[in-house]
């Protein structure tokens, strides 16, 4: 399993590549909580004659397994950023496009911020602004500290469970094998991260922080939103991409939180036309 060192935490990493020695331009796919680099497969793999595309587990989730004692980092967007900079200069890659979703959209938001020159273009699936409700948001910590904790790797074994499971992501169905990896990424993911980044993504710091992060933005970005999303409703995506003219906004219908997998066809042929128009106008 190959892995790199970020911080003293082993990285899980993988490449998708038409060929060995592929030298095309580099596609990093940074996935959203609870998940892994395993539902950006498909993706990868649809757009690999064009791009090396480069997947990765964030720290805490998916194969990039705390240690023990790991060392004391935080578990804020920013500090996932930092660690994607810290990936990129170990696997010795300097400019990158970038494709995040959900909370690593967030993530990829802030590292475009701190790291401009280190990316060519980038698209944000699934995100947007959030509007502050203290009750909504303690009711929602307290629910996900529930969930998390309350974890077992025997939901599996019940019939149905990663359907039930991802029915609130989805508005159209998706292959079995995908809903049963996200399950099991969700239950295998690391608590303190899990927890963690539940209060830094959505809290009151980030109603406040994201507004200004979008609107700093001076890389050609594209934010795709699912008409159907309950999770991160695409109102909040339209928010954000009005808050600057270097973002390009495209809601796709009949799809939810996980747009790539519900309309693959009409998702990659979004991204297709967003890197070709941006690309001519470079």
């Amino acid at each position: 399993m190959p892995t790199v060192d970020v911080r003293g935490i082993a990285h899980y990493y993988e490449w998708i590549r038409s060929s060995e020695n592929s030298s095309k331009p580099v596609m990093v796919f940074v996935h959203g909580w609870g998940g892994s680099g395993k539902y950006w497969r498909s993706t990868a793999e649809a757009i690999a004659a064009d791009f090396d595309c480069l997947l990765y587990d964030l720290r805490g989730f998916g194969r990039s397994i705390l240690p023990q004692n790991p060392p004391v980092l935080g578990y804020r967007m920013e500090d996932y950023a930092d660690d994607l900079a810290l990936l990129l200069n170990a696997l010795n890659l300097h400019r990158v496009y970038l494709n995040a979703h959900s909370m690593g959209a967030s993530i990829a938001t802030f590292f475009l911020n701190r790291y401009p020159e280190r990316v060519h273009q980038a698209i944000l699936t699934c995100n947007g602004i959030f509007e502050y409700d203290a009750l909504a948001f303690a009711a929602f910590h307290k629910f996900g500290g529930y969930v998390v904790k309350f974890r077992y790797n025997w939901f599996l074994k019940f019939p149905f469970a990663d359907k039930m499971f991802m029915a609130r992501f989805l508005h159209r169905p998706i292959a079995q094998s995908d809903r049963r990896e996200f399950l099991q990424d969700f239950l295998l993911a690391d608590y303190a991260a899990a927890v963690g980044t539940i209060y830094t993504s959505v809290s009151k710091e980030a109603v406040e922080t994201m507004p200004q992060e979008f609107a700093q933005l001076t890389v050609p970005t594209l934010m795709v939103s699912g008409a159907k999303d309950i999770i991160i409703p695409a109102s909040m995506g339209r928010q954000a991409a009005a808050l600057n003219d270097k973002i390009q906004y495209v809601e796709l219908p009949k799809t939810a939180h996980f747009p790539m997998l519900e309309d693959q066809p009409a998702y990659l042929n979004t991204v297709r036309e967003f890197l070709q128009v941006s690309s001519a106008v470079a």
